[in-house]
This record gives structure tokens, sequence and C-alpha cells, in this order.
């Protein structure tokens, strides 16, 4: 009997060893972003890990909205791909700065295709006035234009003035599930 009830507990044990490790194992692909200075204030989005997102802002000079386009990069950063905005001046970077670059007129506005800036994360600040947001997955930036729909405001989220870090990483599932989650509005 007592090495019945000692397979028993073993067995237990090995369960919960492997569950423990299994939850805490960083499986999950995720864009994160936090808090540079309290980690513990976090969002993540699977389908912005997926199909890439969209950080838009109010212009400080020309008060335009512009929206930055992101995708993952394969060394598992981020690239700049491209940037749509409505008011060309001060501020909005010339075609000919990047090797590439090409510089088209839409209905919407003005867009600056095959940007190809690759950072390994994107450190931000929420603007006062800026009205930062994001948005995620394939209706986010389907037909490369810019969809509203899917607009989550990074002010409602942290507070102005929170310095962020925008990145792709992996996270546990224990993680993922205690996080809170933004998503494609669609899915």
């Amino acid at each position: 009997m007592a090495i019945k009830n000692l397979k028993v507990k073993k067995n237990i044990f090995l369960i919960t060893a492997v569950l423990a490790l299994g939850l805490n194992l960083p499986l999950i692909r995720v864009l994160s972003i936090s808090n540079r200075k309290n980690f513990s204030e976090r969002i993540y989005s699977r389908s912005g890990a997926e199909n890439g997102f969209v950080i838009s802002y109010t212009h400080s000079v020309n008060k335009g909205r512009v929206h930055d386009f992101y995708l993952p990069a394969s060394d598992g950063g981020l690239e700049l791909f491209m940037t749509e905005f409505v008011s060309y001046g001060a501020g909005i970077p010339e075609p000919y700065e990047t090797c590439g670059a090409e510089f088209h007129c839409t209905d919407k506005g003005y867009v600056i295709s095959g940007l190809n800036r690759r950072l390994p994360e994107l450190v931000m600040a929420v603007g006062v006035v800026a009205e930062h947001s994001v948005s995620f997955g394939k209706n986010a930036m389907e037909g490369m234009t810019f969809n509203k729909q899917n607009e989550f405001f990074l002010k409602d989220f942290f507070k102005p003035q929170t310095s962020l870090v925008v990145e792709f990483k992996r996270v546990s599932i224990l993680n993922y599930l205690i996080t809170k989650k933004l998503e494609d509005k669609n899915e």
C-alpha cells in the first residue's frame, strides 16, 4: 500500500511539474505594448504579431493624421514598411531619404511605401495632444490603407506621457492569460 501511495504521489508531482513548466514556457508570440517603467502595465495582441499593426498619431506641425504601418521583421524585430499622411510638409520624411522608397498620391492623402526600416523595438510616449492609437490585424491594413474600425487609443490604457516599448515577443501561456489583450474587432 505504501508503494502504491508513493507512485500516486510521484505521478501527481510529475503532472504538476509538467503543467507548471508548460504554463511558463514562452510559447505564444504577441505584439507587446508595455510601460517602460512598470512592466505590469501592458497589453498584448496576437493578431498584431501575426498580421502587423498600425501606429497612428496627429502630427505636431501639420496637425494631420499619420499612420505608420509595421510588420514582423525576419529577425524578430519590427519593420516600418509604409507611412500614410494627409498633409505633406515639415517633419514628414522625404522618399529619397530611403533607398527604394516610393511616393504615391491617393484619394486619402499621401503614401510613402518601401521604407523597410527595421527596429528591434519602438520606444514612444503616449501623447497629450497626438492621440496615439494602435490598430491590429488584416483589416487594419486592408488595401494598404488605414482602417479606423480597429483603432484603440493608447490613452485609454496608459496615462499621457507614459514611455512605452512596442515589440514582438514570446510570452508564457500564464502570462498571456493574465494580461489585457487587444484584438482585431472582426476576429
